[in-house]
């Protein structure tokens, strides 16, 4: 069961915006993550092998949230607020505790901006508070021309494959389920793109998945598609690395004796296949005309 926790922040100011995700700030409701992906960057902290056994309710969160929301407002300190970046904002808990939901309230209250990171279908129920945000939000004066709206909404994939999807992120919601929401915040003309972060050496980067997963997602017309391969780290328990090489293992052994060469003595993929890797995203972006940034660089 999730516990409760009180919290003194939930509004985080980043010491610089990303080029990836444009983050002035960052906003996480809940702690930890019931999705269970086993490439998570946060794994091997102290969260444990089960993300979802530490997983935590922000219950002050709200309060919390417009306070700060308020100060900065009141200084005009307007900028992007990203959630989540520790956690997804849509986990199942949501449909009972609604955190995210009254956090998209506050912050549409006070007209920040926002950029939502999510492998839920959860997002649907809040179309219509993000399109208020979009409307009316008050972004910072150099996004103000280059961006001109308040809301943009990042689907998180690895692979467009269910079957692969239950091994490497077990709690998540489907992909073929993901990307039907995906069609919905086009539809409803959402600033919508795809972070592909991870994908998985061998097995979502083979040229026949990236032709499907970059095909499909300019069908879809989406605004974007960032890659990035993968990482892991540790060699304990409930390490990334640990968790990747055991799945690896069981479902893929065909491909362990790559992985445990690959990730032995570094958290990356070699440098040759990051400099193929790189290459080849840069060949399906112009191919597909897809961008491999939300905006260009200034």
């Amino acid at each position: 069961m999730p516990k409760e926790i009180e919290v003194k922040s939930v509004l985080n100011k980043t010491k610089r915006r990303d080029p990836w995700f444009l983050d002035d700030y960052t906003v996480n409701m809940y702690s930890s993550c019931s999705f269970n992906c086993l490439y998570c960057y946060i794994r091997g902290s102290k969260y444990g092998t089960n993300l979802e056994n530490s997983l935590s309710i922000k219950k002050n969160a709200v309060q919390v949230l417009e306070k700060q929301l308020a100060s900065r407002a009141r200084k005009k300190q307007y900028g992007i607020i990203v959630l989540s970046s520790a956690t997804d904002p849509y986990l199942q808990i949501e449909e009972k505790y609604q955190l995210t939901r009254r956090a998209l309230e506050v912050i549409a209250k006070y007209r920040f901006p926002v950029h939502v990171i999510t492998k839920s279908s959860g997002i649907a129920r809040d179309l219509d508070l993000l399109k208020i945000i979009d409307e009316t939000a008050i972004l910072p004066e150099d996004l103000q021309k280059r961006l001109g709206r308040g809301t943009i909404v990042s689907f998180s994939f690895s692979t467009l494959s269910d079957e692969v999807s239950k091994v490497f992120e077990p709690g998540a919601t489907r992909p073929s389920v993901r990307l039907e929401t995906l069609k919905q915040t086009v539809k409803q003309g959402f600033f919508t793109g795809v972070s592909l972060m991870p994908l998985l050496p061998f097995i979502s980067d083979t040229k026949e998945h990236l032709n499907l997963l970059f095909s499909t997602f300019k069908a879809c017309e989406v605004k974007y598609v960032m890659p990035a391969t993968l990482t892991l780290f540790g060699h304990t328990k409930p390490d990334s690395r640990t968790l990747v090489l055991a799945a690896i293992r069981k479902h893929y052994p065909h491909l362990l004796e790559r992985y445990e060469r690959y990730f032995r003595a570094s958290t990356e993929m070699p440098d040759y296949y990051r400099r193929a890797f790189q290459r080849k995203m840069q060949e399906l972006g112009q191919e597909f005309e897809l961008p491999n940034r939300i905006l260009k660089p200034s």
